[in-house]
């Protein structure tokens, strides 16, 4: 491949709307160009790589004994409305009218569409199944960014199995694990597993394959001691050590002018943050208002929230709502007295001994406040984000870490939620029908892109791994109007093309410091270089981009020289 006749544009700058290095560096190298909101087209540089990436996922998956179809991206909405996902996913489907007025969504994954046409299989005989596809799926995010790591239209591998029993999920949630670790370990991307929420998409257990980045939008807690790691939203929090020998003290209530957030009142009233119980109201679609404590040091984790709740459709109470459960303006809000409101208190809240919060008046808080004596919680779990000083929910030992990460994967253990709704079910030896236990799988093959780069660049550009390297080689000519040094490089271009070696000719008439840094930008991992020293002794010039370790070698040892390099291009510790 000539670059001369290739449609590869390359920018000098980093284009304005761009916050991610992914982001950035897949623009300047000619990868992708910007559409519309959240909508990308992919150049032929970009193609070939995301082709590389989809081509390992379908070669992994196959030895996992998975089978490949292909299902359509336009959905009868009737069938999310059979799962009653449609109103959880809400805004996020793109829907549409056909001209008959039937209403579809444009699918932002296919469980309802897979299940249905499963039910064809009728025996337990013809389980255990494992199907996949690669497809390109639609969600109205509302604020797409960084790129393709979330954009509105991405191609997503989805995988379904079906089973009999738990028995039969686990092992092929197992078998589909294990398919992952080696995709994300062949493509050169370094992920951690970690415990995750199910969310939407349901079942009771999931694993997120987490890409750490600097510019990921999930955060993992970590553990440097046993390797422990979970999604911040679902890492589990252990029961803090209880307060017991603290001598409860008479509840006082003092004046605090001004004073509204815990920063603020623990300055004022001289005490740790850590002595404080944070209630934050939320108001609950067709239910109740809840009143959530939490140590006035942690935050609320909305995603355990929902799961006490039930529901995911809650929002932190208006200002009005907030001064007419407590009597009291924002920042104001206590435990003690306040009706109107179920109480639900996380585990850590109601360990503290004289406690301070809000006293459910205008400029007020209550100190010496104790749990049981002074207000009494409906309830009380884990709802809270963990933090760095917690201990590890795995060994109890081990300091944890926050890692910011892009999620590449997800595994999830789905039970029979959707083949229950949809009627998806085989007879047993016994006569009697079963739904199908049901696993789903999914790797967003763009992010894989995103990530690699993420994690694999420099100041000049991209350092490809050479499995998504759009090309291995890039030769080139930095004097194109030499005859024979244009010659030298159609020589080692057919060379590396005839022993299967991916070449690509800079023949360009630019300047060698503009080509070198393009070749630098787009970060093919092996460049050849003909220049000075094919003029001084006629010898090749190669240069490891991943280093910048250089070499020399004759056009007759050319390809062995280039096997050597790309074989030593090292993987992301």
């Amino acid at each position: 491949m000539h670059w001369s006749q290739y449609f590869l544009p390359t920018l000098r700058e980093d284009p304005k709307d761009a916050e991610a290095i992914s982001h950035k560096l897949m623009v300047r190298a000619g990868l992708i160009r910007r559409l519309g909101s959240g909508a990308y087209s992919y150049l032929p540089l970009g193609l070939r790589a995301l082709h590389k990436a989809a081509a390992i996922v379908r070669e992994e998956l196959a030895l996992a004994g998975a089978q490949e179809l292909l299902m359509p991206a336009l959905q009868p909405l009737e069938l999310w409305k059979a799962t009653g996902r449609d109103k959880v996913l809400g805004e996020v489907l793109l829907r549409v009218k056909d001209r008959t007025g039937k209403e579809h969504v444009l699918g932002p994954t296919h469980e309802e569409v897979i299940t249905d046409l499963v039910k064809e299989i009728q025996s337990h005989k013809q389980l255990p199944l494992t199907v996949f596809q690669i497809q390109t799926k639609f969600r109205d995010e509302p604020r797409p960014r960084f790129g393709v790591i979330r954009s509105k239209e991405f191609l997503m591998q989805d995988a379904y199995s079906f089973d009999v029993d738990a028995e039969g999920l686990a092992r092929s949630y197992q078998a589909m694990y294990d398919a992952y670790q080696r995709i994300f370990r062949r493509c050169g991307v370094q992920v951690l597993a970690c415990e995750a929420d199910t969310g939407a998409m349901g079942g009771d257990v999931s694993h997120e394959f987490m890409a750490p980045a600097p510019s990921g939008e999930d955060r993992v807690v970590r553990c440097q001691a046993c390797g422990y790691a979970a999604n911040l939203e679902a890492a589990k929090c252990l029961p803090s050590p209880s307060a017991a020998g603290e001598p409860a003290k008479p509840l006082e209530t003092v004046q605090t002018p001004g004073q509204h957030t815990v920063e603020q009142v623990s300055r004022f009233l001289k005490v740790p943050p850590a002595t404080l119980v944070k209630t934050l109201l939320y108001e609950v679609e067709g239910g109740d208002p809840v009143a959530v404590l939490v140590r006035g040091d942690h935050e609320v984790n909305e995603t355990k929230l929902a799961r006490v709740l039930g529901t995911p459709r809650f929002r932190l109470a208006q200002p009005a709502t907030i001064e007419r459960l407590s009597g009291a303006p924002v920042g104001f809000t206590g435990p003690v007295g306040l009706k109107g409101a179920r109480l639900l208190a996380d585990h850590a809240a109601v360990q503290i001994a004289n406690a301070v919060t809000g006293a459910n008046r205008a400029e007020a808080h209550h100190v010496n406040v104790n749990p049981g004596r002074d207000f009494q919680a409906n309830q009380t779990a884990d709802l809270r984000l963990i933090t760095p000083d917690d201990p590890c929910p795995g060994c109890r030992r081990g300091q944890l870490e926050l890692v910011t990460a892009i999620e590449v994967g997800h595994v999830f253990k789905l039970g029979t939620k959707y083949s229950q709704a949809l009627g998806a079910a085989v007879q047993l030896p016994s006569g009697r029908s079963q739904p199908m236990v049901m696993g789903c799988y999914g790797i967003g093959i763009n992010r894989i892109l995103a990530a690699a780069i993420e994690q694999r660049h420099d100041a000049a550009g991209i350092i490809w791994p050479p499995a998504l390297a759009p090309f291995q080689v890039v030769v080139t000519v930095l004097e194109p109007d030499h005859p024979e040094a244009v010659r030298a490089g159609e020589e080692a271009l057919a060379v590396l093309s005839a022993a299967g070696v991916e070449a690509l000719l800079d023949d360009r008439d630019q300047s060698p410091g503009s080509k070198l840094k393009d070749a630098d930008l787009v970060g093919i991992p092996v460049q050849v270089v003909i220049g000075k020293v094919w003029k001084s002794d006629r010898q090749l010039e190669l240069v490891l981009r991943a280093t910048k370790e250089k070499t020399r070698a004759g056009p007759d040892t050319l390809v062995e020289h280039v096997h050597k390099l790309l074989d030593r291009t090292a993987l992301p510790q």
